[in-house]
């Protein structure tokens, strides 16, 4: 029971599991309240079991050139594949490089696929930078504490080179028909790319996303001949 004199005062009764009401405090004296029923979405709780493995985005060109990128994102983009449902984990990421220094290291970064077909939002929420060996080599990086899974619409994968005196190297040479002397720099690793037929390519400079395809240089048949990083994907159950 509730005796409220006030005028112009106003209750409000609300606690969990029935609805809230508002009832005004000089004509109250009994509140019943009506319970409500709430409608859950099913929680799915998966974890990789890691009983099967697939590696997704070999090629089978031979083919293979290094390229001094500069301070740019060149992107490879996996499409999804309906088979990848039963192996939707990634487990592992490779990438192919050229250093000429110990333990240079370089920023990878995985993004989905806006509404456009653009490299979207980024798939991790902190910066995944790896070291990567000194020579010619194929580095494994583990992704497994992430617990990324296939996107949908697929993903891209791009590399950044980092353009830092851990990856400086630097060199004297001279001009022998007008005997100046310069410092050369360079940054490692440089990654190895595959030439390779592909509909379009991403890159991230300039502030922006630049997407190269065929109709760029006013051919329309579709697909273009393009240098696309060597990085590889390992997708587990």
């Amino acid at each position: 029971m509730i005796n409220v004199a006030a005028k112009g005062k106003r209750l409000i009764f609300s606690t969990l599991g029935y609805e809230k009401k508002t009832i005004k405090a000089s004509e109250v004296s009994e509140v019943n309240l009506v319970p409500i029923a709430y409608s859950l979405d099913e929680v799915v709780i998966s974890k990789s079991i890691g009983t099967k493995e697939i590696e997704i985005g070999k090629t089978n060109n031979e083919i293979f050139q290094a390229f001094d990128n500069g301070p740019r994102i060149d992107t490879k983009f996996f499409p999804y594949v309906p088979s990848y449902k039963k192996s939707k984990f990634i487990k592992q990421v490779s990438i192919y490089t050229d250093s000429r220094i110990e333990n240079a290291i370089i920023k990878i970064h995985f993004y989905n696929v806006d509404s456009n077909g653009f490299p979207g939002e980024e798939m991790l929420d902190k910066d995944f930078v790896v070291t990567v060996k000194k020579g010619t080599i194929t580095n494994r990086f583990d992704l497994t504490d992430f617990n990324l899974t296939m996107p949908p619409k697929g993903l891209f994968v791009g590399f950044e080179k980092l353009m830092i005196e851990k990856n400086k190297t630097e060199k004297t040479i001279k001009d022998l028909n007008t005997n100046i002397t310069q410092i050369q720099k360079t940054y490692y690793p440089f990654v190895i790319y595959n030439y390779v037929e592909k509909e379009f390519f991403y890159t991230f400079s300039g502030g922006k996303w630049n997407r190269q395809t065929k109709q760029n240089n006013g051919d329309s048949t579709g697909k273009m001949m393009i240098n696309e990083p060597v990085i590889n994907l390992i997708l587990t159950n």
